[in-house]
């Protein structure tokens, strides 16, 4: 993944004034229509019909597990160890020997993915250290070669197969190792070998395996588009995998966006996907108890499903493969709330509303989904609904509660002093038109107001 990106606390100070307020929650979500991107450039264009075909199932999909595993598990330092620490190549190697997953770490993270409420997969085949977690020809630094002697693409695809998620694989690019991969950008013969090579990975990961249904590259240093021959790339991909999706890593257009460690909106109809790490880091580091809350989780699926994204939660095994315990008991609560509100996130339309600060929105039709995440008790209101209400009831439970609507304002009452549902407790607001929200502060202006001073 981008260095640059790792961490989620720099991330929450450079995300602007729209983000700033929330960042003491850390908690990033959009809070606005999305715009260009920055740097005034255009935005991608919209969705082909044939994209829109090979999209379907993701967007309905929603949520997935993004999985970092590699040598650098074992060094259990984050994934960027070998170049940050400037680890010479034989030395790294060395990991290349000792690398042993135990039997059936797949079938445990195919587990975990659907005890936490997933619908797809993505792990690495090869990231930027080059080693690859696959059969091929074109090195022998791989592990059916190397320690584990065994495919652990192959277990993985197998595994997730078995368990009914759909398929992801992430490449990189980038390649440490590779001694074309530091100088293709100023050797043309290089450059050659490199993009060769690469596209050979990339052929034998489209022919080897089956049906794929996500290509997730990364690392796109230090070539440009032109230099990796993306567009081409991407036709011999569909040419093998016609159902695929493919996101834009590469530097071509893609079908999907991937804002990294953060949640942004993509403009012109454009598929987008946010991928966050669940702690501070994307390869195991065993020092990292930076883990995100059952609840930020939650709020993070829905900023993202209610402007109609999806979310790449990753998590990075241990060396053998094991998953760390915090992260299995993190996503195996949410996987609990979702098996309550899973409806407010998988069959989410774009959403308006989202007032007021202890609660967030997604919608289904005319159903607004109000998610309360700090339980004010007794009762919740939300300012500027611009239909009526027919009806209202908890999530949890399916219990009807009791409102009052006027001009400015929904009103929820009679509701319990402690929270129903845990982490977020989500409460389904029925409405006779598309719910929208009035942010017009005349609305609020022409509120009526009480008398100031004394009678005399």
């Amino acid at each position: 993944m981008d260095p640059f990106n790792v961490s989620r606390r720099n991330m929450l100070l450079g995300t602007g004034a729209s983000l700033a307020a929330l960042g003491a929650r850390g908690i990033a979500q959009t809070v606005a229509p999305p715009v260009a991107p920055a740097g005034g450039r255009a935005l991608p264009p919209p969705p082909t019909p044939d994209q829109i075909r090979r999209l379907q199932w993701w967007h309905e999909a929603k949520y997935g597990l993004f999985i970092h595993y590699g040598l650098y598990s074992m060094r259990a330092r984050q994934e960027w160890a070998m170049e940050k620490e400037a680890i010479p190549i034989p030395e790294y190697e060395k990991y290349a020997k000792q690398f042993n997953p135990k039997p059936g770490f797949a079938r445990e993270w195919v587990k975990l993915a659907k005890a936490g409420g997933m619908r797809y997969m993505v792990m690495t085949a090869k990231h930027h250290e080059g080693f690859c977690n696959f059969d091929t020809k074109l090195t022998d630094y791989n592990s059916v070669q190397q320690g584990p002697k065994r495919d652990l693409v192959r277990e993985y695809v197998d595994a997730a197969r078995a368990g009914g998620m759909r398929v992801g694989i992430y490449y990189s690019l980038m390649d440490w190792h590779h001694p074309d991969g530091a100088i293709c950008a100023n050797d043309e013969a290089a450059r050659r070998r490199f993009v060769d090579y690469t596209h050979g990975l990339i052929r034998e990961l489209m022919t080897n395996y089956g049906k794929i249904d996500i290509l997730w590259y990364d690392g796109g240093m230090p070539l440009n588009g032109a230099g990796w021959e993306a567009e081409r790339m991407n036709k011999m991909v569909l040419d093998l995998q016609p159902d695929i999706v493919m996101n834009n890593r590469n530097l071509a257009v893609g079908d999907f966006s991937t804002p990294e460690q953060r949640i942004l909106a993509s403009g012109n109809g454009r598929a987008w996907e946010s991928c966050m790490t669940l702690n501070e880091s994307w390869g195991y580091d065993a020092e990292d108890d930076e883990w995100k809350s059952p609840r930020t989780i939650v709020r993070n699926l829905i900023s993202c499903g209610r402007d109609v994204g999806n979310y790449l939660l990753n998590v990075g095994p241990k060396g053998d493969g094991t998953m760390p315990e915090e992260a299995v008991r993190i996503i195996t609560e949410v996987g609990r709330w979702l098996e309550t509100n899973g409806d407010s996130i998988f069959k989410s339309d774009k959403c308006q509303p989202w007032r007021p600060s202890y609660a967030t929105f997604t919608r289904t039709g005319n159903t607004l989904y109000m998610h309360v995440h700090y339980w004010p008790g007794g009762d919740v209101s939300l300012s500027g609904l611009q239909t009526k209400v027919l009806s209202a009831y908890m999530m949890k439970g399916k219990q009807a509660v009791k409102f009052t609507q006027d001009d400015y304002r929904v009103h929820i009452t009679g509701l319990p002093m402690k929270a129903p549902d845990s982490p977020v407790t989500t409460i389904a607001i029925e409405c006779e038109s598309v719910p929208t929200q009035s942010l017009d502060p005349e609305l609020r202006l022409a509120k009526p107001r009480g008398k100031v001073g004394i009678e005399i």
